[in-house]
């Protein structure tokens, strides 16, 4: 599966994070801000972790806890406001409910979001809509003139820094994801070292965090703070930049702190999925 992220979710109700992911009917809605209602096709992917505690002090996933999926389908679905439901949980992805009748708690759930076509997710956009807290513009505000446009990639893994109260999301381009892919072939308990091939870039991005105002509890990305990338040049090369806020221009940093950099950008695991 190959859908893209839409947001993530820092749900501290609950100690879990929450990637959302959509699918290019979803993502392509969410860029022109056509989701009200949101178009026939459109799937989402709301995948859950514990939170965990690092050595650093900063919450990483932990634990997988659950997939949650939404497809939209106006006219099949129309006694379940337009959506199909589903929830799987746990790595073996045990189905949730004991029969159809589990869909009326998610709809149930779902209702005080009826004016945004039941969805609780505020995507990370720049489109604009007539309504106010329905799409997340200034999380999605990159600095101009950035070498690559990491919010477009696939999403690695997260971490909340409560200290400063930021959260941050690891992207990913194709050479990466393939990677990633490889490694967790060969190695099914997240053991054996990840090593990133020449042309791999990893973007780390960080927010700070706001409440979300459509979840008591839960926090999502608000202003940017900082983009940081990583390109593997060849296996003792690694090119590092990092840029501030919305500043278009790259902070220029001590040698010893972008190694620093480097190294805690590269020893950070992908989230464990089933």
């Amino acid at each position: 599966m190959n859908w893209k992220p839409i947001s993530f979710t820092d749900r501290g109700d609950n100690n879990t994070f929450r990637f959302i992911l959509g699918n290019e009917i979803a993502i392509d809605a969410a860029k022109s801000g056509n989701i009200s209602p949101w178009p026939d096709g459109s799937r989402f992917a709301k995948i859950a972790w514990q939170r965990e505690i690092g050595r650093d002090g900063l919450l990483y996933p932990g634990k997988f806890v659950q997939v949650e999926l939404m497809v939209k389908d106006a006219k099949g679905q129309q006694e379940n406001e337009g959506w199909a439901w589903g929830r799987w949980r746990s790595l073996e992805l045990k189905p949730y409910g004991k029969d159809a009748t589990f869909v009326k708690e998610c709809t149930g759930c779902h209702k005080p979001m009826k004016d945004d076509d039941y969805v609780y997710t505020m995507p990370l956009t720049q489109a604009t809509v007539s309504r106010n807290e329905v799409v997340n513009n200034r999380a999605a505000i990159l600095p101009d003139g950035l070498p690559q446009q990491p919010l477009g990639w696939n999403a690695i893994t997260m971490y909340v820094d409560p200290r400063s109260r930021t959260i941050s999301c690891l992207y990913g381009n194709d050479g990466a994801m393939h990677a990633i892919n490889d490694w967790k072939i060969h190695s099914s308990d997240m053991s054996a070292t990840l090593t990133y091939p020449p042309g791999a870039i990893m973007s780390l991005v960080t927010w700070s965090e706001r409440d979300d105002p459509h979840w008591f509890g839960a926090r999502i990305p608000d202003k940017v703070e900082s983009v940081e990338f990583v390109q593997v040049v060849n296996a003792t090369r690694m090119d590092y930049h990092r840029f501030t806020g919305t500043q278009t221009t790259e902070d220029r940093l001590q040698q010893n702190f972008e190694e620093q950099r480097i190294k805690f950008i590269l020893a950070l695991k992908p989230a464990a999925l089933p």
